[in-house]
């Protein structure tokens, strides 16, 4: 690979990890499979980069690698790819001072009830809750916009049963 498209994608890549690190912290259990499964889904989007032919933006296409290989190695190691625990993600902001306990307790709710979901689910309303519109998801996963909406429907309803049984 050439050193201008090497940089290229560097500078893309680091104006957007965070969104491997969430991808990340979605799908690891701990702090190892966190930083495993970064460095795999670095050298998947490293090693498909020549084929980015921009008809998509960088940061969708790059959600779309990334599942992607969050979603292989999960169906490779044949076993639940456990999320890490709300407790060990911190979210520090400007507004901590302004921090509410129920607040953080109700997202912390939120938080189980997505673990529970399966994989494709989850991805999906990651994208949602990353305010993605239903034609960038359905672009990220390949799949119609329509079966987008009434998967999120249906997704929607589930975690509804789960925060309020």
């Amino acid at each position: 690979m050439n050193k201008d498209l090497e940089h290229k994608f560097l500078i893309a890549f680091e104006a957007h990890q965070n969104i491997v690190h969430k991808i990340c912290t979605l799908y690891a259990k701990d702090h190892d499979s966190h930083h495993d499964l970064f460095q795999e889904i670095s050298i998947q989007l490293w090693k498909a980069y020549p084929k980015f032919r921009g008809d998509s933006k960088f940061s969708t296409w790059m959600y779309r690698v990334a599942i992607n290989t969050a979603i292989t190695q999960y169906r490779k190691e044949k076993k639940r790819i456990d999320v890490h625990d709300i407790d060990h993600v911190l979210f520090k902001t400007s507004a901590y001072e302004a921090y509410d306990k129920k607040e953080e307790e109700q997202l912390q709710l939120m938080y189980a009830a997505i673990k529970s979901l399966n994989v494709i689910d989850k991805a999906l309303i990651f994208l949602y809750l990353e305010d993605k519109n239903y034609e960038e998801i359905s672009e990220t996963l390949g799949i119609t916009e329509v079966n987008a909406r009434v998967k999120m429907n249906r997704i929607k309803k589930k975690l509804k049963k789960i925060l309020k049984p």
